[in-house]
């Protein structure tokens, strides 16, 4: 299964959604992370936060979504906060989309609260990839579209 995260920038939510579902999701999945107008490089505030997290940051990289046409994901989720009044990118490709709204952490000025934001964003996907690794498979792919789109309600 192949997920790709989306947001405009991919400097700090889809890229700790990229490195969070690589940690804790099993090898059934496949994943990576894309903007449509990439920053072109990470966030730093993202870097720390993974690393005092313990989750590897290897090979992260702001990149365009350009670069996973041929990646054909099977479900593509966004994670901009249109709570916020952000807008999120349209993706057209190929794959189901899902929304999971996230507040971005790189917003925050304070640096306390930007750490803490940034634990709760990880907190936040590390139970929601943990429900990931217990769908089942075998649903049709609206079916599984609907259990993921359904994690952004309940963590």
């Amino acid at each position: 299964m192949k997920l790709l995260f989306v947001c405009t920038h991919n400097r700090c939510r889809s890229i700790v959604a990229e490195a969070v579902a690589r940690s804790v999701l099993d090898d059934r999945f496949e994943v990576r992370s894309a903007g449509s107008q990439p920053a072109g490089e990470v966030y730093p505030g993202t870097l720390v936060a993974l690393q005092r997290h313990g989750i590897s940051a290897t090979g992260l990289m702001s990149q365009s979504w350009d670069a996973f046409e041929l990646f054909a994901p099977d479900y593509v989720i966004t994670v901009c906060d249109s709570a916020a009044s952000e807008a999120c990118p349209l993706w057209i490709g190929a794959g189901s989309k899902v929304h999971w709204g996230l507040a971005d952490p790189s917003k925050i000025a304070d640096a306390a609260a930007q750490s803490e934001a940034f634990d709760q964003l990880i907190a936040t996907l590390k139970q929601r990839f943990a429900q990931v690794n217990t769908l089942d498979m075998t649903m049709s792919l609206a079916a599984i579209q609907t259990q993921l789109q359904s994690l952004a309600m309940e963590f």
